[in-house]
This record gives C-alpha cells, sequence and structure tokens, in this order.
C-alpha cells in the first residue's frame, strides 16, 4: 500500500507506448475495456514517467494540473492515489492481497487471473511475483480506509477551488472518447464506463473534431446557400406566378368579353333584321287587308244591286233596269288574286348556333391556319397528295426526287411552306390510327442533312408518337407526357411574340405541353408521319385538317 504512486499531479503526453493513441496523422481511436492487469499497470507507469517536470513548490503542498494546492487539498489528493487499484484504476472495491503487499479488488484480481492459463500459476500485476493457487485474503483495516475516505466531504476541500481543466481533482485530462463525444480523465472515470469506445489523445481529438466539425460546417453552408438560392427561385416563382395570373384573368376576361360583345352584336343585328322582316310583312299584311276590305265594300254592293234586280218580278221593269246594270256594277267586281311572301321563320330557325357560331368565325382569332406542305424539303420517301395537306411514308423504292440543301436526307420528315417570324397561329394535324409520328416547329435554317437530334437546342421544338402508345416532348431528355386516350387530332398553337407554342388534343382542347422559348429567327411547321411497316402498322398519313367555314 505504501507503494508511492503518487498519481495526483502527473501528466500524460501523447505519442510514446501504452497503447492509448498514435500521435502522427488521423486519430487511431482506441478500446478502452478491462484491460490485462499487467497492460494496466504498465500503462499508468507509462503515463506518470511521460509526465512532465512537476513545478517547484512549497514543502507541504501538492500539484493539481500543475497549480499548487494548500496541503489539506495535497494531502486528500495523495490519499485517494493510495486508494487506487492499479487495475481498473479506481477505489478499491473489496480489497484484497494473496502473499504479495499488493492490493487490489478482488474482482479485478480474480478476471485478470481468469485471462491466463487454467492450470498456470498466479502473478501479481504490480510487482510479477508467482504464486501456485494464492488465496485471497481480505484487507479489514484497507477496507475500512477506503470506506471513511469515500464517506468523507471531500469535495469541500478538493472543490473548493476550481480548476481551469476539464478534471478539477486531476491535472488536465490528456485522452476523449470520440464515442461519447467527452473527455475521459485517467482517474476519476471508471474505466467499464468507456468500454469497447473508440478512445485517442485529446490533441488527435481536437484535430479529428476541428475537421469533423469544419466538415459539417461547409455541408450546413452549402445547405444554406441551396436553401437561400431555393428559397429565392421559389419567392421569384411566387412574384411570376401571381403576376401571370393577373394577366390571364385579362386575357381571359378580355377574351370572353370580346365573345360577348361580338354575341350581343350579333344578337342585336339578327332582332333588328327579324324586327326588319317583321314590320315589313306586316306593312304589306295590312295594306292588302285594307285594298282587299274595300273591294270586299264594292263586291258586297254590286251582289245588293244584282239580288235586287232578281228580285224584280215584272218581267218589263226588269229587262228595263238591265241596260243600267253594267253602269252600276263597275268598280264593284274584283277578282279574288291574293298573293303574299311568308314570314321567313325559317331563316331565323334551323341551326340556329351553328349559323351564329359561322357568323363569328370571321372575328376569332386566331383563325385556323390553311398550311400546306413544302414538297422541296420532303425526304425521297415520303408521298405528298396534290394539295399538299396529306404526307405519308411510301415503302416503295425511293422516289427520283431532286436533291437539295432544303430537302431531308435521313429524317423521314417535312416541313410545311410558310414561315412564321411573328403574330398568333393555329392549327391541327389529324393524327389517327397511326403508332409514330412527330409534329411542332422548326427553325427555317435547321440542319436538313444527315441524323438530327429532334430537341430545342437543334431547333426542333416537338412532341413525338412512340412505342404505340406512348406520348413524349422532345425536350432534353424527353418529358413524358400525360395522355388519357389516344390522340386523334393534335392542335397547335403559335405565339410567336410572347415565345409561346402550345399543343393540345383538338378533341376537346385539353392541354399536352407548352414550349417557352425565345425564338431567334422564323420557323415553319414540322411533320414526321414515321416509317410505315410490312405488317400494315403506321400506314396511315398525316393530314392537315383544313377548317372549312
Amino acid at each position: 500500500m505504501g507503494r508511492g504512486r503518487h498519481h495526483c499531479g502527473c501528466g500524460g503526453g501523447g505519442g510514446g507506448g501504452g497503447g492509448w493513441a498514435g500521435s502522427a496523422g488521423r486519430p487511431r481511436p482506441l478500446l478502452l475495456a478491462h484491460p490485462p492487469p499487467v497492460a494496466a499497470g504498465r500503462a499508468v507507469r507509462r503515463w506518470r514517467d511521460r509526465s512532465p517536470p512537476a513545478p517547484s513548490r512549497e514543502p507541504g503542498t501538492g500539484t493539481a494540473g500543475g497549480w499548487p494546492l494548500p496541503q489539506p487539498q495535497a494531502m486528500a489528493c495523495s490519499l485517494k492515489d493510495e486508494l487506487l487499484c492499479s487495475i481498473c484504476l479506481s477505489i478499491y472495491q473489496d480489497p484484497v492481497s494473496f502473499g504479495c503487499e499488493h492490493y487490489f479488488c478482488r474482482r479485478c484480481i480474480t478476471e485478470h487471473w481468469v485471462r491466463q492459463e487454467p492450470q498456470g500459476t498466479r502473478d501479481c500485476p504490480e510487482c510479477r511475483r508467482t504464486f501456485t493457487e494464492p488465496t485471497l485474503a481480505p484487507s479489514l483495516k484497507l477496507a475500512n480506509i477506503v470506506e471513511r475516505y469515500s464517506a468523507f466531504p471531500l469535495d469541500a476541500i478538493l472543490g473548493a477551488q476550481r480548476s481551469p481543466f476539464p478534471c478539477k481533482d486531476h491535472e488536465k485530462v490528456k485522452l476523449f472518447c470520440l464515442t461519447d463525444r467527452a473527455v475521459v480523465c485517467f482517474f476519476c472515470d471508471e474505466p467499464a464506463v468507456h468500454e469497447q469506445h473508440q478512445v485517442t489523445n485529446v490533441d488527435d481529438a481536437f484535430e479529428e473534431l476541428q475537421r469533423e466539425l469544419k466538415e459539417q460546417l461547409q455541408g450546413l453552408q452549402e445547405s444554406e446557400r441551396g436553401h437561400t438560392e431555393a428559397l429565392h427561385l421559389l419567392k421569384r416563382q411566387l412574384a411570376e406566378t401571381k403576376s401571370s395570373a393577373k394577366s390571364l384573368r385579362v386575357t381571359i376576361g378580355e377574351a370572353f368579353e370580346r365573345l360577348h360583345r361580338l354575341l350581343r352584336e350579333r344578337q342585336k343585328a339578327m332582332l333588328e333584321e327579324l324586327e326588319a322582316d317583321t314590320a315589313r310583312t306586316l306593312t304589306d299584311i295590312e295594306q292588302k287587308i285594307q285594298r282587299y276590305s274595300q273591294q270586299l265594300r264594292k263586291v258586297q254592293e254590286g251582289s245588293q244591286i244584282l239580288q235586287e234586280r232578281l228580285a224584280e218580278a215584272d218581267k218589263h221593269v226588269f229587262l228595263a233596269g238591265v241596260a243600267s246594270l253594267s253602269e252600276r256594277l263597275k268598280g264593284k267586281i274584283h277578282e279574288t288574286n291574293l298573293t303574299y311572301e311568308d314570314f321567313p321563320t325559317s331563316k331565323y330557325m334551323g341551326p340556329l348556333q351553328y349559323t351564329i357560331w359561322k357568323s363569328l368565325f370571321q372575328d376569332i382569332h386566331p383563325v385556323p391556319a390553311a398550311l400546306t406542305l413544302d414538297p422541296g424539303t420532303a425526304h425521297h420517301r415520303l408521298i405528298l397528295s396534290d394539295d399538299c395537306t396529306i404526307v405519308a411514308y411510301g415503302n416503295l423504292h425511293p422516289q427520283p426526287l431532286q436533291d437539295s440543301p432544303k430537302r431531308f436526307d435521313v429524317e423521314v420528315s417535312v416541313l410545311g411552306s410558310e414561315a412564321f417570324g411573328g403574330g398568333v397561329h393555329y392549327w391541327e394535324v389529324v393524327v389517327s390510327e397511326k403508332t409514330q409520328w412527330m409534329i411542332g416547329l422548326a427553325h427555317e435554317a435547321v440542319t436538313r442533312k444527315g441524323s438530327i437530334q429532334i430537341q430545342p437546342s437543334r431547333g426542333f421544338y416537338c412532341i413525338v408518337m412512340h412505342d404505340g402508345n406512348q406520348y413524349s416532348a422532345c425536350t432534353e431528355p424527353w418529358t413524358r407526357l400525360n395522355v388519357k386516350s389516344k390522340l386523334e387530332k393534335v392542335g397547335v398553337f403559335l405565339d410567336y411574340d410572347k415565345g409561346l407554342l402550345i399543343f393540345y388534343n383538338a378533341d376537346d382542347m385539353s392541354w399536352l405541353y407548352t414550349f417557352r422559348e425565345r425564338f431567334p429567327g422564323k420557323l415553319c411547321s414540322y411533320f414526321s408521319p414515321g416509317q410505315s411497316h410490312a405488317n400494315g402498322k403506321n400506314v396511315q398519313p398525316l393530314r392537315i385538317n383544313t377548317v372549312r367555314i
């Protein structure tokens, strides 16, 4: 017990032996468990051996972390050092001895011997003496000292002055548990607390955690930049959405107001026309009624004259008055030859809504464009109708067409004959009974030779049907379209000045896709019917739907 194992004030440097941690490069984690007893004893000594020279102090004082302690604190600290088990480095629990003058916790020495050969001798971790089947003898006196020491209020003595180091009882700690993220005091902490944990020296732990926290900080800063940028984009999108919605409300209101105005104008014109027809017909009828009423009175007068003459029974008197009858009946006899025009009800009946729609069509914008195909751009496998509104893929030999820079030589495509450099335009393309096609717009100056990537960066703005029943926008990469049923007719709307190209299902005008671009030059409509197959698939042509009013 009196071996002079003064641990209070000892220091422990990095590097060196003892198996605690490496001193160069990335920290080498250690497993702080119940070490073999010999190693534990050596570790204590190695730590003590590496301690820097103790600072000079007055007689009767101790040190804690290199700082002078008053005599009571020094004595308490020195006493505690004498009560530490050299295996577990904690105050004795049930101290025992077995033939030499060294003491250990009963559990510690028992576990130490369990690790040795089952039938071999037993040694002392301190002096290395060996014993054959030693008997563990309890030390009641030492146990009493430990009990009294543990019951003594040392905190009032040792804790009276706060140490600038993490451990107020001992010098600046040298170990750090990476698992618990806590400093480890060689004397205060129970080894079992950090059993199987990653423990390294403070210097390496400092570098490791500095590096780790810097990486976390870098990640947080990148995340902060990402979130800041995302918030900026979202706020800008929020403002743009509100602005767009406000503008669209005005546009929709103006469009419907125009239609309402046109309808009101058509309604007013039709009612005025009805009133005119009604007035004309009524005037004609009233005039005829007046005329026929006058004629009727004269006819009735003539009839009265004739009846009176016929009522004369005397033949001589009857015959004497006959000569004057002609003069009296003059202007009394009129033929009933009534002719009149029927009221034009059919003019205001029939398909009234269709009639109104036709009359409105001349005021609707945009009017569907009367597009035609440009034969000079058509691939030699494509067959065009005489009016250049229908295109189909021909399985026969290529047509003997003259090659030109305008003609597609690989892509089975054709452009429209009209180029759009501004304004608003709309047209429809019939795509029924096909399994493959591509339609849209292309820059007037796109490449026509060789294999071409159909995408906006190459000057093409198209949608495509592929794989029999799939629809996509030819973006980079393609964007799958949400189409509920097979398309029969596609509407294409171009607002050149606003940079909008919108595709619709022309049967119900449901939206398909929108390209938003700044068009650098004139645009031509683009058509590709795709290749037809010998099994009869995709043989139907593409047809420009000409709306005739």
